[in-house]
């Protein structure tokens, strides 16, 4: 499959190597697993001779130091005389090399030295500092485990906290992207199609760079991958998850479970479960970025009416149908699920057709705020409310699945005590978005 959609995270890429030249750059790419942060990177320095990849394994920290000299005397074309036992001894080396060169170093699943020698961070700050002043060198840190990465760079109490001077947080296929590479690749896709497309995959590359190798064009075909003996999807919720919730999972799985079923509110998911989960929901939010809180639009941040929402639309997915109903994954009765998601998919990706074009219009780079609304009780549900406060317009959309549903006369109803409350002063525009209008 031929490289999409990171122009602008490559061109930031190559102006940080072009100012490391000139002064030391140390910059952190962080985002979630299969959202293709080593081959953004690849890509960046593909044609750079001299640019040097190393992967941090679970293995010993000698065994480690064995692999990475081998790679640097290859790919510097330096020998290095001795062994290496401890890795701050080669990142000495070349932070003492890049004084006289420059080149790229690319370090990627750093987190993974929490495992191996947590004491390398310091390790490594220490000879940073010490070498920052005079060194050419493009250093780059890339991790999959969101909030070990997060812990490492933004927490004040660890040694590597304000040494990067860049950061990417790199982020999913938006889906004027989803839609031009399913066009690519099957041009004569339906509009049903390019929504389970978003839905299955929610633009994660390695998700995207799999159905398309297997040719699931349709969305009867996605369904033929996803539901199938040795499906990556089937495990690849718990895959990409466990080792960030550690012992805790179980829980965060039934949180975020609930939350894929319509329990999006802390009270209901309390009740369920029978356990205050205040903590639970702001780690979710802020050390994993996987959920995040959903508010009517002006209303009071520190307000009650809140409901939670996954981020990823494919962990969406997993936890809605996968997870939800693991005994029938454990007894291998693909058919069962297939049957279920047949059943409820029009009322799920409904849903997801309304985060599809929240996405577009912010895209557009038009407006000044968007989300939804809704009064107390969720009476009056506005699916999405787009304010554009340098031309005082606001744009009212209905999402339906099928065009004929979509009334006009009931949406400027519901959006009435909006615009008389919040947005006197606004001229408002109504618009109904279907299939049709992907």
């Amino acid at each position: 499959m031929k490289f999409y959609n990171r122009e602008k995270e490559l061109e930031f890429l190559t102006s940080i190597k072009e100012r490391s030249a000139e002064e030391a750059q140390m910059t952190v790419v962080v985002g979630r697993r299969r959202i293709g942060k080593t081959s953004l990177l690849k890509k960046a320095v593909e044609h750079e001779d001299t640019a040097l990849y190393l992967f941090v394994t679970r293995k010993s920290e000698v065994l480690i130091c064995e692999e990475f000299k081998e790679e640097i005397e290859r790919k510097l074309q330096v020998k290095l005389f001795g062994s290496f036992t401890q890795f701050k001894d080669l990142f000495q080396y070349l932070m003492d090399l890049s004084a006289t060169r420059n080149f790229s170093l690319i370090i990627d699943e750093f987190q993974e030295f929490h495992t191996v020698n947590p004491s390398v961070y310091s390790e490594m700050q220490n000879i940073w500092d010490s070498y920052k002043d005079r060194s050419k060198i493009n250093l780059i840190f890339c991790g999959s485990i969101y909030s070990l990465m997060k812990n490492i760079f933004e927490n004040s109490k660890e040694p590597l906290f304000a040494r990067a001077t860049e950061r990417i947080h790199l982020k999913p296929f938006h889906v004027d992207t989803l839609k031009e590479i399913l066009a690519d690749n099957y041009p004569k896709y339906k509009p049903e199609d390019l929504l389970a497309f978003y839905v299955f995959t929610g633009g994660v590359a390695k998700y995207v760079e799999l159905l398309i190798s297997k040719k699931a064009f349709t969305l009867g075909k996605m369904l033929d991958e996803v539901f199938r003996e040795n499906s990556l999807f089937i495990d690849e919720g718990r895959n990409v998850l466990i080792e960030e919730f550690g012992k805790d999972y179980a829980t965060y799985f039934s949180i975020l479970s609930l939350i894929a079923s319509s329990k999006t509110s802390r009270s209901e998911i309390e009740s369920i479960l029978e356990v205050s989960i205040g903590g639970y929901l702001e780690r979710l939010e802020n050390d994993f970025n996987l959920i995040r809180k959903v508010r009517p639009m002006f209303a009071k941040p520190g307000g009650r009416n809140v409901k939670y929402e996954i981020v990823d639309n494919f962990l969406n997915f997993w936890f809605r149908f996968i997870y939800k109903y693991q005994s029938a994954v454990e007894i291998g009765n693909f058919g069962y699920l297939r049957s279920i998601v047949e059943r409820d998919y029009p009322m799920y990706s409904g849903k997801i057709l309304e985060r599809y074009f929240t996405e577009k219009l912010v895209n557009q780079q038009q407006y000044s705020a968007i989300g939804t609304w809704w009064e107390k009780g969720n009476q009056n549900e506005l699916d999405i409310v787009a304010v554009d406060d340098f031309n005082k317009v606001v744009l009212f959309a209905e999402v339906k699945r099928k065009k004929e549903n979509i009334s006009m006369p009931v949406l400027q109803e519901k959006a009435g005590n909006l615009l008389r409350s919040q947005l006197k002063e606004y001229a408002a525009e109504y618009v109904g978005f279907s299939l049709e209008d992907m």
